[in-house]
């Protein structure tokens, strides 16, 4: 970013220009207020230094007090700076209650104290947009307490895959995690954030497919201050709380189709506006993004970019289901049971034997976050120092991959056993199409699609 300019006289502009540079601050010079406003309201400054008198007239600072409203209106953060060679008491409130910062008087006589305002005012700056952030965040992030960066890799599967995230994780190359439901994408994720040289910045993850159409743009990019009817003051938007950081999109299949132009966008230029402003930001993050669907096969459907899908999978990782990866289900299970433990007071402090077998013999259709929740409950009912296999209640499904069919299933047509299937699946989501498509691994437009041609 630069510090911008506001001043009539270009004496005045040209001495500027050479002290910020001999600085090594970036400039960018204006002559009129108008000017001024409209840089403004294309980018992001660092500070604004701003002279209160122009053509209007040479004593008043009206033209000026003006420019630092109509500043603060499109930027409420930046720092302002004002400078006058006619300069009263008076003023100089003025343009405090208006919003500046300081107030310098021309011709100054000391370029180092200039310059030790003007790098003070940034630096207070920063400090403010820092807590602004960290506050959001707290408000947002909900973190595990559980060591939710360990990643257990035991299985051929999983070493294949992190000496894969090994080298590609301190690029800034988009990655694709891709993966039944349960089988720890955002893990993986917060794993790369972790190994990558962006892991002292922010981590911060989003639902892609849980984002209304209404509040997509406020929640990724933020909003201004009256930008909707309820805007009742400015919001800091995800991309923006991931600045110098990963940005994590999870369930991206379900982002409705006419918000993925603007994420293109932002993989492509890494630029943004906050909803309700025409100023231009600029975001310096890594982008993974996972999901459960198979984003080829929507793309041919439409009801994905093709041109989004190529921004995305820069390198794509799969990640393999738990049956398929039985050397770390009993690792696993027993990090569950330590973190557990450590959150509830329980007798159990291991598995036996005839437990361990029936954790390795299970299929868990559900993966890792279904053996996280298994441990749990076992634990807090299990009232022995080992948990058993009854205390797994897992007799529910077998370790089996044998599925009995009808007579008049069989007979079906592969469009009427998908039609049945889909219905099924509504059914059992209480007629919620998105949470139906989310469980299908579809967008709720492709649902609609194949609803439609079942009908037909």
């Amino acid at each position: 970013m630069a510090v911008l300019i506001a001043d009539d006289d270009q004496n005045i502009i040209t001495a500027l220009k050479l002290l910020l540079k001999n600085e090594g601050l970036d400039s960018v010079p204006c002559n009129t207020p108008k000017e001024a406003l409209e840089q403004i309201s294309k980018q992001s400054f660092q500070l604004a230094l701003i002279d209160l008198n122009y053509h209007e007239d040479t004593t008043s600072g009206k033209e000026g007090l003006e420019l630092i409203s109509s500043i603060r209106k499109v930027d409420q953060y930046v720092p302002i700076i004002v400078m006058t060679g006619w300069g009263t008491v008076g003023v100089a409130v003025e343009a405090m209650k208006r919003g500046a910062v300081d107030f310098v008087e021309k011709p100054w006589d000391d370029n180092h104290r200039l310059v030790a305002a003007i790098r003070t005012q940034i630096r207070l700056s920063e400090i403010a947009r820092s807590e602004i952030r960290l506050k959001t965040e707290n408000k947002i992030l909900k973190r595990e307490k559980d060591n939710p960066h360990n990643m257990v890799c035991e299985s051929p599967s999983m070493k294949e895959l992190l000496e894969i995230v090994d080298r590609i994780a301190s690029s800034d190359i988009p990655i694709l995690i891709t993966g039944e439901n349960g089988t720890g994408k955002s893990l993986l994720a917060n794993y790369i954030h972790e190994q990558s040289s962006r892991s002292d910045g922010p981590f911060i993850s989003v639902n892609m497919g849980g984002i209304s159409d209404s509040t997509f743009e406020s929640e990724m990019f933020g909003h201004v201050k009256g930008a909707y009817t309820d805007a009742k003051k400015d919001r800091i938007g995800r991309v923006e709380l991931a600045d110098g950081g990963t940005l994590f999109m999870d369930e991206i299949a379900n982002m409705p189709t006419q918000q993925q132009a603007k994420i293109l966008r932002l993989l492509e230029e890494y630029q943004y506006e906050r909803l309700g402003s025409s100023q231009v930001q600029s975001a310096s993050l890594r982008v993974i993004s996972a999901t459960n669907a198979n984003l080829e096969k929507l793309t041919l459907e439409q009801g994905f970019r093709t041109d989004l899908l190529y921004r995305l999978n820069g390198v794509t990782l799969e990640l393999p289901p738990l049956k398929e990866r039985k050397e770390d289900i009993l690792p696993l299970a027993k990090m569950f049971l330590a973190a557990a433990g450590g959150r509830y007071d329980c007798t159990a402090q291991s598995f036996s034997a005839t437990a361990e077998d029936a954790l390795l013999n299970y299929v868990w259709p559900g993966n890792v976050r279904e053996l996280q929740h298994v441990v749990e409950r076992a634990l807090l009912l299990c009232r022995n120092e080992e948990i058993g296999p009854n205390d797994l209640q897992l007799a529910a499904v077998q370790a089996t991959d044998k599925v009995e069919y009808s007579d008049e299933f069989l007979n079906m047509s592969l469009e009427q056993a998908e039609s049945w299937f889909i219905q099924q699946v509504i059914a059992k989501n209480n007629g919620n199409s998105t949470q139906a498509a989310k469980a299908l691994g579809i967008s709720r437009s492709a649902l609609y699609r194949r609803l439609g041609k079942s009908e037909t």
